[in-house]
This record gives C-alpha cells, sequence and structure tokens, in this order.
C-alpha cells in the first residue's frame, strides 16, 4: 500500500511502514488536491502534523486517514497534549483515530493509558508517550491497514487545546520542556 506520512520524521513508524511491505513518503505542509504525493497516496497517517486535513482530502480518503496522538482522547485534544495532561490533571496515554472534519474528534480505533514517572520531564514524558504510541500503531497497523477494526465513537466531554493557550502558561515552564512534570501538577493555568 502507498501510505503518505504526514508529519515530521518518525524512524520507528516508517521503518514499520516499510518493514509491512508498504511504501513510505513523507510529507509535512498543508495538503493541496494536486499534491503529487497525495495523489498517488493510498492511505495517510498524521503523527505530529501541524495542519488541519480538510474536508475534501477526508471525503477523497475514507476510512484511510488516522491520527497517531499523544493523549489518551477525548482529553487534550489539540496542540500540546501532553503538557495539559499535567495542568489539567487528566488522564495520560495514547490514541490512534480515525480523522474527521474536528480537531482530534474522529472515532477511536486504539488506545492505550501510559503511566509518568515521578521525575519526568515534559520532554522525557513526551519520549514515553511518542513510544507508547509507536508500539500501539506497530502492534495494530495490519489490522487498521485492512479494515479489520470496528472504530468507536469519542465521549462528548474531553478538552481541546489550541497552540496559542500555550502563551497563557509559559511562565510555568520554568526550564522550558526539561521542566519537571511534577512543578505542573495542580497549577493555575488562568484558563
Amino acid at each position: 500500500m502507498r501510505v503518505l506520512l504526514l508529519g515530521p520524521s518518525h524512524p520507528v513508524v516508517e521503518q514499520h511502514l516499510q518493514a509491512s511491505g508498504d511504501s513510505c513518503q513523507r510529507y509535512e505542509g498543508p495538503l493541496d488536491p494536486e499534491l503529487r504525493p497525495l495523489q498517488k497516496s493510498e492511505f495517510l497517517v498524521s503523527y505530529g502534523y501541524t495542519h488541519i486535513i480538510r474536508p475534501w482530502a477526508i471525503e477523497r480518503f475514507p476510512r484511510r486517514i488516522i491520527n497517531l496522538h499523544i493523549s489518551l482522547l477525548p482529553w487534550n485534544r489539540g496542540a500540546d497534549p501532553n503538557l495539559w495532561s499535567f495542568l489539567d490533571s487528566t488522564p495520560k496515554g495514547v490514541t490512534i483515530h480515525m480523522v474527521d472534519p474536528g480537531i482530534d474528534t474522529g472515532p477511536i480505533l486504539f488506545q492505550r493509558k501510559v503511566t509518568m514517572a515521578e521525575d519526568d520531564t515534559l520532554r522525557s514524558s513526551y519520549h514515553r508517550l511518542s513510544g507508547a504510541v509507536e508500539a500501539l500503531f506497530e502492534e495494530h497497523w495490519t489490522d487498521i491497514r485492512s479494515g479489520q477494526v470496528t472504530p468507536r465513537p469519542q465521549p462528548q466531554e474531553g478538552t481541546l487545546h489550541r497552540l496559542r493557550d500555550r502563551e497563557t502558561v509559559s511562565h510555568l515552564l520554568s526550564e522550558g520542556w526539561d521542566t519537571p512534570v511534577r512543578q505542573l501538577i495542580g497549577q493555575e493555568t488562568g484558563k
């Protein structure tokens, strides 16, 4: 299968696709209907992709666009899910879901809770979540690509954060992404 991987380089995912016999091309920019790699693709995998996937693309690839998201949806949809899971004291984990016109609102395929360590930083917890979602993808890609998975709708509750929301809490990131997560738990976010 010809897969277009949307987002920055993720060697584990790329290597797994190739080991599964799929061809893989990566793209980070906004999608355009005339984009040559898109025209040749049969399936889209979004992982760390920072652009909205528009309805025309969803219609063009029905049930063939998934997103690897480092939160336990419906919690922490959108940007910086790892950061907000600590600030909002929401469940930690990862989700693979179908893409729909909303922001991280598509039906869920697979999820896994992830336990964090007391000495984690935002950076180390991000790497822990990334490893978990990549492992989940490796375990289930064959079933996903063959359509053997029954998606389940997301619950209505949950949270959503936009990239600009980080500005309201940037003062809490005393050491940037190396800020210990224990310093963030229970902090007033001003939202």
